[in-house]
């Protein structure tokens, strides 16, 4: 007996065709529709208080400004009363009129908390307002009707998105027809036609104020962005640079400690041979360490980077800096106390970067201004005063072209020298900045 299967293919149907590109425009038109008028449409959404931080609310006193909050509040009240206002002075018995302004002033209301709710209520109470008020009006929205179904689309607008303002103004342009060509009174006017001139026009007003709201919105966001970047990339340069210096200063010293232990057995007669194989270690320590530090930082240095000729400047080299700040119109004054003594090269280089560095700021934003720079050895470190008094005509000094963070890169200098440093304006216009390097006793004792 044998058994055989068959296996039927379904033919592809026209479920498996590819969409088209108006079929899938009009699929995801219908998606947004759902999502912004049907899905939650009577969802919680409470209007916020104004932010305290507004143009107008940071000029008012503080009680003023607690109550200022609430101005977008306020506002919504009131268009709720002139739509109310309207309705109930439409001719009408007094019952009429009085539910006729309770239905025009509610969806106003509405919106301060559930908006979207708010425009299928509006919708609602116009059709309930045109069947109860019989008197002489257009149709389908009667006075009161009309003023709360512009309100209502408006505050809508500006708290929803545009999206959802085309929406509910294609859904207001739908029952306006649909209501003046099945229910229309014969004896009225439709106002179809002015109620979607007018809500267009407002509706076209707040699409332009989001859209410029959101620009500004994204272009600080931005500028927020780019100014940190631009701040985080200075202070990886000035890092970069001090990392390079640095590099400088050890290598030289590790290049003369291996030379120094390499000529050392023969400045010896007849060294043993202990001393010998220590000052062997140490040399090839030295090179060992001296070709670690130049692979490990040797990444920091640019392609076209070449190691300074000449030694790293010090505090013994102030003077030439000096003078060359006072050749560029600087009046500068030096103040040295203490006892003057060797430092280590890297205390002393960071000590002359923060100097030139605040002379230089000196000179940018405050031209004609005399300078003193201070230098104090004392116990256990090293003190530095830069003060610069204020500019004779502080109006004709034009904005600096430069990045601005000059102070970002003497604080990392002091920073990974664990020391402290302020930098703030003089009570008289001036600037002025104050360092301390700490420095160990061995360390200042091992350099002299």
């Amino acid at each position: 007996m044998t058994e055989t299967t068959h296996t039927q293919t379904t033919p592809p149907g026209r479920a498996d065709r590819p969409r088209s590109p108006e079929f899938r425009l009009a699929a995801g038109a219908l998606r947004g529709l759902r999502q912004d008028l049907f899905q939650d449409a009577f969802a919680y959404d409470p209007l916020p208080r104004t932010a305290d931080a507004g143009p107008i609310t940071r000029r008012l006193p503080g009680r003023a400004r607690e109550y200022a909050a609430w101005s977008p509040h306020l506002l919504v009240a009131v268009g709720a009363a002139v739509a109310m206002f309207a309705a109930v002075t439409h001719p009408q018995a007094p019952p009429v009129a009085l539910l006729c302004g309770l239905l025009a002033a509610v969806p106003v209301l509405l919106t301060l908390v559930r908006p979207v709710g708010a425009f299928w209520m509006s919708l609602a109470a116009a059709v309930v307002t045109s069947v109860i008020d019989r008197a002489e009006g257009g149709w389908p929205w009667m006075p009161g009707s009309f003023i709360s179904h512009l309100l209502v689309l408006t505050i809508v607008a500006i708290r929803t998105r545009p999206r959802t303002a085309a929406w509910m103004w294609a859904l207001t342009a739908l029952f306006g027809f649909f209501s003046g060509t099945v229910f229309s009174r014969g004896a009225y006017d439709s106002n179809t036609a002015p109620m979607l001139f007018l809500s267009a026009l407002i509706l076209l007003i707040v699409t332009v104020w989001h859209i410029r709201r959101e620009a500004r919105q994204e272009m600080s966001a931005q500028q927020t962005a780019t100014a940190n970047e631009r701040s985080r990339r200075t202070l990886l340069e000035e890092r970069t640079t001090i990392a390079r210096e640095l590099h400088d200063v050890v290598a030289h010293h590790m290049s003369v400690v291996a030379i120094q232990a390499e000529a050392a057995p023969y400045r010896v007669e007849n060294p043993p041979p202990e001393l010998e194989k220590a000052f062997v270690t140490i040399r090839e320590n030295a090179v060992a360490a001296l070709t670690e530090l130049r692979r490990v930082l040797g990444v920091v240095r640019a392609e076209d980077y070449e190691a300074p000729d000449a030694p790293q400047p010090t505090l013994a080299d102030l003077d030439a800096l000096l003078a060359n700040v006072r050749e560029a119109g600087l009046t500068v004054d030096k103040t040295v106390t203490g006892a003057v003594r060797e430092l280590p090269q890297g205390v002393e280089l960071s000590a002359y970067r923060m100097v030139q560095e605040a002379l230089s700021n000196s000179l940018r934003h405050a031209p004609g201004a005399g300078a003193r720079v201070e230098i104090g050895y004392v116990l256990g470190g090293l003190g530095l005063r830069i003060v610069n008094g204020p500019p004779p005509a502080p109006h004709l000094i034009k904005p600096s072209p430069g990045a601005g963070h000059g102070i970002t890169g003497m604080r990392e200098r002091v920073s990974m020298l664990n020391g402290e440093m302020t930098a703030a304006p003089t009570d008289d216009g001036g600037y002025e900045v104050s360092v301390f390097l700490p420095v160990p006793a061995a360390a200042s004792e091992g350099d002299v």
